[in-house]
């Protein structure tokens, strides 16, 4: 199954046929301080001697560190590339994360050991061995522990992110898209269960951002069961799945026939929804209305990709972003009888994670509280630099909504709205959770549906692998020139 290519003290070297192969290696202990710079050992002395870690100095006690592993990977990337990495792990780290039947309930996918009966200054690795799939290791403890190579490649730094990322990347977008939309045939859902299909749309609303689903049945009743395939209904003050009128069942501007700039919904959730359908079964002119020659009832659907939109923004006025990526607003919902909702705490337009990636576009600004007084000469200038980009006429993607052809976006990232339309339009749809998009996505396009703990939702969410995308958000720009005089 493999053949062992050398071996020395404390080293082993394993190598099988296929894109993976592991190496590991044990280190001898060592002191924790000879690994700090000096400034770092006095912090590092001081922090310890507080907490009551170490002994003073004059006891001369130090810490030693836990053995540690080191693996090797080799891995193809998708074109066809091979490359090795190293990963040094802490032996505690591979004996708690032990993947065999003992440790981790197979049918849960939940721990089963106490991770705090185990002794790290005991916990000594024995010996490994590779298997045509898994890594085994013995310990000192008795135990024997199963790592399927295919978990810690998600620790290695480009297994998961960028290999896996390459053909998953999201791609911004403008009005060109509307010459080749994604889009997924609605009979493909029920091929083989339609996992194949599910697999196709998720994958395309997480590259896009959004995704037609055409040739659907004029029913709500198979849009709500094709919805949920996704992820259960998000209920809100609006009910659950949604089947509406311009009636103003609701106080708010979507049930009414006006236009709508470009937005994003539920803006006042601490959450907002992650994904968001529209399928409109039915527009026609109301009673008695006539039209004249050449007219139309109008109600064209708007999508802007809120990303590149940002991505415009940073690069064209870098203090306009920082400025909406900074100053917090509330937001809120209160047009109904009983209903006064605003999110835990106040938020940015462009919400960042670690790194530079964009994580969120949260913007209506007919739900937009009051900006504080302090900042409101810097947000206003940069919110009209925003809206101006928003409004762009090469940002705008235009369509019309027709009977049996649903968009499902995700509301994180798309922005949406409407021209101003006359007759009745009978729209249906509904609010999917975000965290429940992911699932689906994950355990229909990766592996097993690996989690791992660091996977989607770590380095990638919604955001960008490192390519030229990733560079655009992530990297400072060497210049901000900002557009008006700071206060």
């Amino acid at each position: 199954m493999f053949s062992r290519l050398a071996q020395c003290s404390g080293t082993r070297l394993f190598s099988r046929p296929g894109p993976l192969s592991a190496a590991v290696s044990g280190k001898k202990t060592y002191s924790l301080g000879s690994m700090l710079s000096q400034e770092a050992k006095r912090r590092q002395r001081e922090a310890q001697s507080e907490m009551g870690i170490i002994e003073k100095p004059a006891h001369k006690t130090t810490i030693q560190r836990t053995e540690t592993s080191q693996i090797r990977m080799e891995r193809r990337a998708l074109d066809g590339k091979s490359t090795t990495e190293y990963r040094t792990f802490p032996n505690m780290w591979l004996r708690d994360n032990c993947q065999c039947s003992q440790c981790v309930n197979q049918d849960t996918k939940q721990r089963n050991v106490d991770t705090f009966k185990l002794r790290e200054e005991d916990l000594k690795a024995v010996d490994f061995k590779e298997t045509e799939d898994k890594l085994h290791i013995n310990w000192s403890d008795g135990h024997e522990s199963q790592h399927p190579l295919s978990y810690l490649s998600c620790w290695f730094k480009g297994a998961y992110a960028e290999e896996f990322g390459k053909d998953h990347m999201i791609r911004l977008w403008d009005s060109s898209i509307e010459t080749h939309p994604p889009s997924v045939p609605y009979n493909q859902f029920f091929v083989d269960h339609g996992w194949e299909a599910i697999g196709e749309l998720t994958k395309k609303i997480r590259i896009h951002g959004f995704c037609f689903v055409t040739d659907a049945p004029v029913y709500p009743e198979s849009t709500e069961d094709l919805l949920k395939r996704l992820g259960p209904i998000r209920n809100t003050h609006y009910g659950g799945f949604y089947d509406f009128t311009p009636d103003l069942a609701m106080a708010d501007t979507a049930y009414t026939n006006l236009a709508l700039p470009a937005h994003t919904d539920t803006t006042y959730f601490t959450e907002p929804a992650g994904l968001q359908a529209f399928h409109c079964l039915s527009h026609e002119p109301a009673p008695g209305e006539a039209l004249e020659e050449g007219e139309s009832l109008g109600g064209k659907s708007l999508l802007v990709d809120g990303f590149k939109a940002a991505v415009t923004l940073r690069k064209e006025n870098p203090w306009a972003f920082k400025t909406l990526a900074q100053v917090e607003l509330p937001w809120h919902a209160s047009g109904n009888v009983g209903i006064s909702i605003s999110p835990d705490k106040v938020y940015p337009v462009i919400e960042q994670e670690g790194g530079g990636h964009l994580k969120r576009i949260r913007w209506n600004n007919d739900d937009r509280g009051a900006v504080n007084p302090y900042d409101a000469k810097n947000w206003y200038a940069a919110a009209r630099v925003w809206n101006e980009i928003l409004r762009r006429k090469e940002n705008e993607y235009w369509f019309k909504l027709e009977p049996g052809k649903i968009v499902i976006f995700n509301n994180w990232r798309v922005l949406h709205g409407r021209s101003a339309f006359k007759g009745i339009r009978r729209i249906c749809g509904a609010y999917i959770p975000y965290d429940d998009f992911v699932s689906c996505y994950r355990v229909t396009n990766t592996p097993g549906g690996r989690v791992a703990g660091r996977s989607y939702n770590n380095r990638t969410r919604m955001g960008f692998g490192r390519g030229k995308n990733y560079k655009e958000i992530t990297e400072a720009p060497k210049q901000e020139a900002p557009a008006i005089e700071k206060s």
